[in-house]
């Protein structure tokens, strides 16, 4: 085995449940897919039904592929000719730099890097696996679950989902897969298109957040405090050391800072009655749900969990106050923040970033006593030198005049075909290096 292969080998194992280099995770989770157009946006694949190969040479781009359920099978058609029904088909992809289109019936398309695997589950609709390598992964998480345009937002989103992920990484594994597309594991609902993106990414290669113990702690985040964090026994069960309510003032004045929501009174105090056994007709009770407020996080009204109220009526966070209106007999609850509040709030990161504050110093003002923890998945010449062409690349983007931002290349292709070079004992030569045609996408 090549020297590199085995340096790599080594670190890898030195990593808290990496042994994913890969990771499978199911598409379209929450729809029943009964039909999907299948295409190539760049690179070749080989096409097989179960462990037979489908159609040679392999397809690309030009190529369409329609796959429907047909009972328990998949049906294969193929530029309009039928290829039979199979239990699984799959597309492997034969480089690191390869992107398919998924564009399920009356569903927005999608692209995904890696492989694919589809199936028919049980009840009679298409099963979708893509299988991709863990930072490519993570890297189409941190552009689904957060906005912005500074790479040390997504730096701070990366390491919070890398540390999730590896914590999680079974699962799924029942069901065949780590994880779902979803809110349920972490939303996953493209490639990773954007270089700042993938420059936050790769700038937290190797970086999760441990306890003293240096286990991987849980990383839940929301979208908005509302100026303070809650505790999180006081969402769910367990009390944790480092997920401590903290003052958030970073969360004020954001796009999800405050809300409002207008509700009957007497819909109001129904649901207490008839749900929850509360004497209405007692004034002081009365009194307190017609006049409730929280200058700070509270976490029950007459006994009733705040959580449990902000589920029945759909509310974005528990951490509201009432006003009363006697004419209109209406309440308006008027609210802070998004989300259930704990760890950490992703807009106020933002504005943290914003203000110039690091991401190490972020991590720790949302998971109290917490640590980072750095392990080099990748030997740092590579990371590095991918750092470098992503910068290069953002760098020539914002000097352009154009509407129009290149990709130039897939993003984490580079680091990878790199790394391939590395194992084959090549030279790396930036001047003969083989870089796809120049594409364009709106920004």
């Amino acid at each position: 085995m090549k020297k590199s292969l085995l340096i790599i080998i080594c670190l890898l194992s030195l990593v808290v449940d990496a042994s994913a280099e890969r990771v499978r995770v199911r598409l379209f989770s929450n729809n029943s897919i009964d039909n999907i157009a299948i295409s190539f946006d760049l690179g070749t694949y080989n096409i097989y039904a179960d462990d037979t190969i489908l159609i040679e040479p392999e397809v690309g781009i030009g190529k369409s592929i329609e796959l429907t359920p047909v009972g328990q099978k998949v049906h294969v058609t193929i530029d309009g000719y039928n290829y039979g029904n199979h239990n699984t088909i799959h597309f492997t992809a034969n480089d690191t730099a390869c992107i398919l289109c998924l564009n399920p019936r009356n569903l927005k398309h999608r692209t995904y890097e890696g492989d694919l695997h589809v199936s028919v589950n049980k009840n009679g609709k298409l099963f979708i696996i893509n299988e991709v390598e863990f930072e490519t992964y993570i890297a189409g998480v941190v552009q689904s679950e957060i906005y912005g345009d500074s790479p040390d937002i997504f730096r701070v989103q990366a390491i919070i989902s890398r540390t999730w992920a590896l914590k999680n990484i079974n699962k799924h594994r029942s069901e065949g897969y780590n994880f779902c597309d979803q809110v349920h594991c972490q939303a996953y609902l493209n490639r990773c298109v954007r270089p700042d993106i993938m420059l936050g990414t790769m700038l937290s290669s190797g970086m999760t957040i441990v306890d003293n113990q240096g286990k991987l702690i849980d990383t839940p985040f929301h979208s908005n405090s509302g100026g303070q964090t809650a505790n999180s026994e006081d969402v769910w069960r367990s009390a944790v050391p480092y997920l401590r309510s903290v003052n958030d003032t970073f969360s004020y004045h954001m796009r999800q800072s405050e809300w409002v929501k207008v509700i009957n009174k007497d819909k109001w105090l129904n649901y207490f009655a008839s749900k929850h056994k509360v004497d209405i007709h007692n004034d002081s009770i009365r009194n307190l749900l017609l006049s409730f407020s929280q200058s700070e996080r509270k976490v029950r009204l007459c006994g009733v969990p705040l959580t449990r109220i902000r589920t029945d009526f759909q509310l974005k966070s528990t951490f509201f106050s009432i006003i009363y209106d006697s004419v209109t007999e209406r309440l308006t609850l008027s609210g802070h923040g998004f989300g259930h509040g704990v760890g950490l709030s992703q807009e106020g990161a933002i504005r943290m970033v914003g203000l110039g504050i690091s991401y190490d110093s972020i991590i720790h003002h949302y998971y109290t006593s917490a640590h980072i923890q750095k392990n080099d998945i990748y030997p740092s010449s590579y990371v590095e030198h991918y750092i470098q062409q992503i910068s290069q690349i953002i760098e020539e983007d914002k000097q352009s005049n154009t509407q129009t931002k290149s990709k130039k290349d897939d993003w984490l292709g580079r680091l990878f075909r790199l790394r391939d070079r590395e194992e084959r004992e090549e030279v790396y030569d930036p001047t003969t290096e083989e870089l796809e045609n120049d594409w364009k996408y709106d920004w």
